[in-house]
């Protein structure tokens, strides 16, 4: 038997009740409100029946059954009719309480249940594949759409404020250009070993960051995203986890939160260490425990290593097809690929990220990495699932993810710029 729907004590308020009295016969159904009936039998003691009935809104996922999850339950008690009324509305007050609290707590779980018979999805930047990535425009749209994560890159302003830009350098996805009171802080600056001339988040504060608007990174390909430019600040991580907060309550599903560090031994080398901030953050928000709806991710392998002394959430070492961390920790992606470079991630990530054409090359057959890093006992959380680089796909367009890119489903998950192609995708494995 199917279970129901992830839901949490919050997710009270997406129920509506009802009350109606029980289908008795016409000479027993009294008509006043109270819905009296005497049962049958000298001397009974009148009683009080109510029939509560409560429909639940299910989350995206489940919409493709049913639009509603129904429960009811047939309830009585004692009553005088001088106190009945009162009685009554009490009692079914308390019994709708009741009622909500036992489905919500008999649904702790489910959604990870749900979640361990298919891939988690992360909406990659948010919904970045229709608004501009990395704002609360396109993480609200990724959640609507159906992502179980919302993935936000953290970099930090010059007052220490951990705010979500792809990068540091922010010419490409803010208006920074067009205030010329910012012209002097144009700058070129070496990040990972390479120039990189531009403003930088960390020569601004956080109020004359919230001065800037986002805009479209690729114009070109994503011109559609253009028309939300100027429309939303740079949100900080603080913000990024109330909106998570907000929809999990709304949607009655947990709406978990996916940050990437980025540039972590480039910021600690200026006296900006990410770590420390974020796992703060996450102890401020209550999510400093196995499992959280958290998963923290870095290419780079130090910063991880010092995290794992730090929190209990999950952690994820991402990998790309080329180059190495930054960190210099390890030789090369390719090495940490290996059966012994995946035993040494084991020790302190709970998964891997790997670029998707370290799973599927661009020809040939499939690596061996989803089976190997299962065997190491690692998730495996490819990246990036784009409607740009589809070569399948289901009818009306929707990406197909090949099986073989994310083994099996309690320890997978894909990160893609459209999370309801993505959740489709997904659901066709």
């Amino acid at each position: 038997m199917a279970r129901a729907p992830a839901m949490t004590s919050s997710a009270v308020a997406n129920m509506s009740f009802s009350t109606q009295p029980p289908e008795t016969e016409p000479s027993k159904r009294p008509s006043s409100r109270t819905s009296m009936w005497l049962p049958r039998g000298r001397g009974a003691e009148p009683q009080v029946e109510t029939t509560v009935a409560i429909a639940i809104r299910l989350p995206f996922q489940a919409r493709a059954a049913a639009s509603t999850l129904s429960f009811s339950a047939m309830v009585s008690l004692p009553s005088q009719p001088s106190d009945n009324a009162w009685r009554v509305e009490s009692f079914v007050a308390r019994s709708l309480a009741f009622a909500a609290l036992l489905l919500a707590q008999g649904c702790v779980g489910v959604q990870e249940s749900a979640m361990a018979n298919r891939p988690i999805v992360i909406a990659h930047r948010g919904a970045s594949g229709e608004r501009p990535e990395h704002t609360l425009l396109s993480y609200s749209l990724a959640i609507e759409q159906g992502a179980d994560f919302i993935e936000p890159d953290l970099v930090p302003t010059k007052d220490g404020v951990l705010v979500a830009r792809h990068e540091n350098e922010i010419s490409g996805t803010t208006d920074v250009a067009a205030h010329p009171e910012f012209a002097a802080r144009k700058a070129t600056k070496t990040i990972d070993g390479a120039p990189v001339t531009g403003w930088f988040t960390e020569d601004f504060t956080l109020a004359e960051l919230k001065t800037l608007r986002a805009k479209e990174r690729l114009p070109q390909l994503r011109p559609g995203n253009t028309r939300y430019d100027g429309q939303a600040e740079i949100p900080t991580l603080d913000e990024i986890i109330t909106l998570a907060k907000r929809a999990s309550r709304e949607s009655g599903r947990t709406i978990g939160i996916y940050p990437e560090t980025k540039h972590p031994s480039y910021f600690a080398s200026i006296g900006l260490p990410l770590e420390q901030r974020l796992v703060t953050k996450l102890r401020e928000a209550g999510w400093d425990r196995a499992d959280a709806p958290v998963f923290i991710q870095s290419f780079e392998v130090a910063n991880l290593r010092k995290l794992k002394g730090m929190t209990r959430v999950p952690l994820i070492q991402l990998m790309a097809a080329s180059g190495g961390p930054a960190d210099g920790a390890e030789p090369s992606y390719a090495a940490m690929a290996t059966p012994e470079g995946l035993a040494r991630v084991a020790q302190y990530a709970t998964g891997i990220g790997p670029e998707r054409t370290m799973i599927q090359p661009a020809s040939g057959a499939a690596t061996s990495l989803v089976t190997d890093a299962h065997a190491a006992g690692l998730k495996v959380h490819p990246w990036t699932f784009r409607a740009e680089n589809f070569s399948c796909s289901l009818p009306g367009g929707r990406p197909a993810v090949p099986p073989n890119m994310v083994g099996s489903p309690g320890k997978s998950g894909i990160s893609s710029d459209l999370a309801w192609t993505g959740y489709s995708a997904i659901t066709h494995i």
